[in-house]
């Protein structure tokens, strides 16, 4: 994106404040167009033919440094790419890293649909929300077309992800797309030898595909060529290789396609970027034995690690064993958690476990982090209570009382606005130790018993022990 602030994109916009999208002026909906919540095409008077100079220009001032590529379909598809910045603290990323693990054409029928539904229904909970995994990757081992064809055909009968077919036999990679014609499917993968076949396909099929090389001279070309032909939806994988000075290229090489296509502006490689992380099981060749798969597991971790951390787009990944895929789910989720908005939960009073009128109040934040711990060890510990939730932005307690963003007054707001007095029978509230400092204060603003509590949310089933039900209690 070329234009910095909402101002210069208002600029471009009508100016008439008609409210057509919703937003009351054309500067609020600008402010929104920066931050990718809004489109140009829900500007209404932008269509009319007086504008539509303006919203050229304000369409390629808009687009991202590196192009956007759909795969997939409905509500599971996936953007690659779309980015604007090589640090996430310039800006934000705005489309994680996609990981896509691996099937093959070899597995029997009911290996095949066992793999695919694990893959597919795997999720993990972390900080308010369930992590996935983002698409399947078949791959001819057979390379046989009507076995791939057969096997692509079940796949996607058994799942809604999207699909990277995997295969350098052109003959092969037909077969598959003829099964999912209807589910833009990313093609890998175009090389030296066979990109003319490749191109005919994503033509024909008008599917986004990937193109190979390890040259990035050759890749650059290939990128040239299936652009002037007018296919736009393209993946760069300039190669990955898991051990020693070809690891050491893998990592040049993901950095120096970045940086072409955001520093210097090179529009010929600013494209979503692959790396393929299962390449660590080639060191193991067989793979026979359990420790052997473990150290390949591990590895192959470890490259997408790098891959997540140095601008690959999207991963093949092979192993879906937790101690791997929940590392590498994780890592991405954190890369790709926006920087400028701290990960809250709304506020309010929740109930944990089945609360009565005579069980403890807890105060805790509305950040996610620090909620979801005090939550979690409330409702471990079995311990029956309500836990009020206050917004402060969402910072952790320690931060938002050094900043002002946790007060006792916001506390008297919060009580008042969850009407707590109401589903008590004590006037006792229990504020974190972390916040200790606010107790007295609290206490004369909103003339409630404050009981200060640990510092540790761990440390509440002890604490109760010796502090609850208090000795006195205001009523």
């Amino acid at each position: 994106m070329k234009l910095s602030s909402p101002m210069e994109i208002w600029k471009y916009l009508p100016g008439t404040n008609c409210g057509d999208c919703g937003e009351k002026t054309c500067l609020a909906f600008a402010s929104l167009l920066k931050e990718r919540k809004r489109t140009l095409e829900e500007c209404i008077p932008l269509r009319e033919a007086r504008y539509s100079e303006k919203a050229k220009q304000l369409a390629d001032l808009l687009a991202p440094e590196i192009r956007e590529v759909e795969i997939g379909v409905g509500a599971r598809a996936l953007k690659l790419g779309g980015e604007d910045v090589l640090h996430r603290h310039e800006l934000t990323f705005f489309n994680r890293t996609a990981l896509a693990y691996d099937v093959w054409d070899t597995l029997d029928a009911n290996e095949l649909r066992a793999r695919v539904e694990r893959i597919t229904n795997w999720r993990k909970f972390y900080v308010g929300d369930f992590l996935t995994v983002d698409a399947i990757a078949v791959r001819s081992v057979s390379g046989d077309p009507g076995t791939f064809a057969a096997c692509v055909n079940a796949v996607a009968e058994y799942t809604d992800l999207p699909l990277v077919l995997c295969s350098f036999d052109t003959e092969v990679l037909e077969a598959g797309l003829q099964e999912v014609t209807d589910r833009k499917s990313l093609v890998y993968a175009a090389n030296n030898a066979n990109w003319k076949e490749v191109l005919e396909l994503a033509q024909r099929y008008s599917v986004p595909v990937t193109l190979f090389s390890p040259d990035l001279d050759k890749l650059t070309s290939l990128a040239m060529t299936f652009s002037s032909a007018g296919v736009e939806d393209i993946v760069l994988d300039p190669g990955t290789y898991p051990t020693g000075e070809g690891l050491a290229g893998t990592f040049s090489r993901l950095v120096r396609l970045r940086r072409a296509g955001i520093v210097e502006a090179n529009k010929s490689v600013a494209y979503p970027l692959m790396a393929v992380p299962m390449t660590a099981w080639l060191i193991y060749g067989e793979v026979e034995s359990e420790e052997d798969a473990l150290d390949a597991s591990y590895w192959e971790a470890m490259l997408a690690a790098m891959g997540s951390i140095k601008y690959a787009d999207i991963l093949i990944l092979h192993s879906i064993e937790p101690h791997s895929l929940i590392a590498e789910r994780t890592l991405v989720a954190n890369i790709y958690t926006d920087p400028r908005r701290p990960v809250s939960v709304e506020p309010g009073l929740r109930k944990i476990g089945t609360p009565t009128a005579d069980s403890p109040l807890f105060l805790t934040t509305n950040f996610a982090l620090t909620y979801y711990t005090v939550e979690s060890d409330l409702s471990s510990n079995k311990i029956d209570s309500y836990l009020m939730v206050v917004d402060t932005d969402g910072i952790g307690v320690e931060a938002s009382v050094a900043g002002g963003q946790l007060t006792a007054g916001l506390i008297k707001d919060a009580l008042e606005s969850n009407e707590a007095e109401k589903k008590l029978h004590h006037k006792t509230l229990v504020i974190p130790g972390l916040a200790a400092r606010l107790s007295g204060e609290t206490e004369d603003v909103t003339g409630w018993n404050v009981l200060v509590g640990p510092r540790d949310s761990g440390r509440i089933p002890g604490w109760m022990e010796g502090n609850w039900p208090p000795k006195t209690v205001s009523a």
